[in-house]
């Protein structure tokens, strides 16, 4: 497929580049769209040093200041990366889809592309926002986006969550140290790859699904039912206060966790009844894994099998995934506890983002930095009374009350790094 137009759109740093998208209109008004991911496996055979190092890793992890990839450097930089301008093995999904977004057909193979451009999140946007380029590729762009966005609706409208969270970004000086926090947020941009992604993945397990072969799938159980109650009584009651960001943060707290299991229960947030993890075989463990069933149940190809018990890698592929995320927060946290040692006694806007018997947290506005207003700073000689129910600290002598959702005025006292605790006074 290396004379259809190809590119890829991803973050501005990023070095490894596991999709890329072709764009076709056909003669009867449809479109020939493909999915393309970066061939891991053609790299990595079963077994090989590298393919047991990557199962030990099993996902890429992305701390503030590096990446610690899961395969090596030549591989998820260079071989394997889908870079611009260079025939590349892929493993695609390519999709005839009609202009009202539905799928008329579908084929999974193996392909060889070439790659006409790539694009950062933020030069698609501007594109789409009328900015000058290639004429094909922009119209290529609108028309994608417009797929995506009809997608997008018809996923919410089956009853997928709209949650979303922005990402924390820092700005580094020459030593290291952060001198700036940004948030980067989703875009149309970031929507049309998300959409085409979540449309590979669930269309390779569909069809394998469907044949009840053992597979690899992502699947999220539905939450518990007495803590999605308590928290739509919560909305109920004080919900207009509460900004979007928060309302998404108490409801994911609510949710299960999405894991990997041949057990295939469906994925509760995203509203699928097949889904897997096609897309992104570079930097996780079980896409590969699904690569290669795909090549065995769907391609019909013979090789050697994988040799290990795929629930127990299910298993341990969701352990380091939970490994990595908790990296990954700690590592955020760190940098912001180091940019905050350097505005120790300032003041800054934040909202009450928890509450606790012994006093809440705040989340500050502009930074996302989070920390602690202890309750013994809250008034010498008031006695509070936390209210579990309510969300709040409430004061029997003062009629003061603090919940969930307030907007506050704190002064930060303390930034400990080596603790990893931010403690906060409340500015009256």
């Amino acid at each position: 497929m290396r004379a259809d137009l190809t590119f890829t759109i991803d973050p501005d740093d990023a070095k490894d580049f596991d999709d890329a998208l072709s764009f076709m209109e056909q003669e009867d008004g449809t479109y020939l769209i493909g999915v393309h991911i970066a061939d891991v496996t053609h790299y990595v055979p079963i077994g090989s040093d590298i393919d047991r190092e990557a199962y030990e890793l099993g996902t890429s992890t992305y701390l503030v200041d590096r990446v610690l990839p899961m395969l090596p450097e030549r591989l998820c930089n260079d071989l394997c990366s889908l870079r611009p301008h260079e025939d590349k093995l892929c493993m695609s999904v390519v999709f005839t889809i009609g202009r009202d977004a539905r799928v008329l057909k579908h084929k999974v193979c193996r392909t060889v592309i070439h790659s006409d451009y790539r694009l950062t999140y933020h030069q698609a946007q501007a594109l789409l926002d009328g900015g000058e380029g290639d004429a094909e590729l922009i119209h290529a762009l609108h028309e994608l986006n417009f797929l995506a966005k009809t997608m997008r609706r018809q996923r919410m409208a089956h009853g997928a969550l709209d949650i979303e969270q922005e990402q924390t970004h820092f700005t580094l000086d020459e030593h290291g140290h952060p001198t700036d926090i940004w948030f980067e947020t989703m875009t149309d941009a970031n929507h049309l790859i998300e959409e085409f992604m979540l449309l590979a993945n669930r269309t390779v397990a569909t069809q394998v699904g469907l044949t009840g072969k053992e597979f690899v799938y992502r699947v999220h159980d539905k939450p518990d039912a007495m803590k999605m109650a308590a928290l739509e009584r919560f909305k109920h009651r004080v919900g207009e206060r509460l900004p979007a960001a928060t309302i998404e943060l108490l409801t994911i707290r609510a949710m299960a966790k999405a894991v990997y299991s041949t057990h295939n229960i469906g994925h509760y947030g995203l509203a699928f009844d097949y889904y897997t993890h096609f897309t992104s075989p570079i930097r996780r463990y079980p896409d590969m894994m699904v690569h290669r069933l795909v090549a065995r149940y769907i391609l019909g190809e013979r090789g050697k099998t994988m040799d290990i018990d795929l629930e127990e890698a299910c298993d341990h592929c969701s352990a380091m995934e939970q490994a990595a995320a908790m990296a990954e927060r700690d590592s955020v946290k760190d940098y912001q506890m180091l940019w905050l040692q350097d505005h120790i006694n300032e003041e800054f806007d934040g909202i009450i983002t928890g509450v606790t018997d012994f006093g809440f947290f705040v989340n500050l506005n502009e930074t996302h930095c989070e920390g602690l207003v202890p309750l013994r700073t809250l008034g010498l000689g008031e006695h509070w009374q936390y209210d579990e129910r309510q969300f709040c600290l409430r004061s029997r002598a003062s009629h003061r009350r603090y919940t969930l959702g307030d907007s506050v005025r704190v002064k930060l006292v303390r930034a400990d790094l080596e603790m990893r605790q931010i403690d906060f006074e409340l500015v009256e």
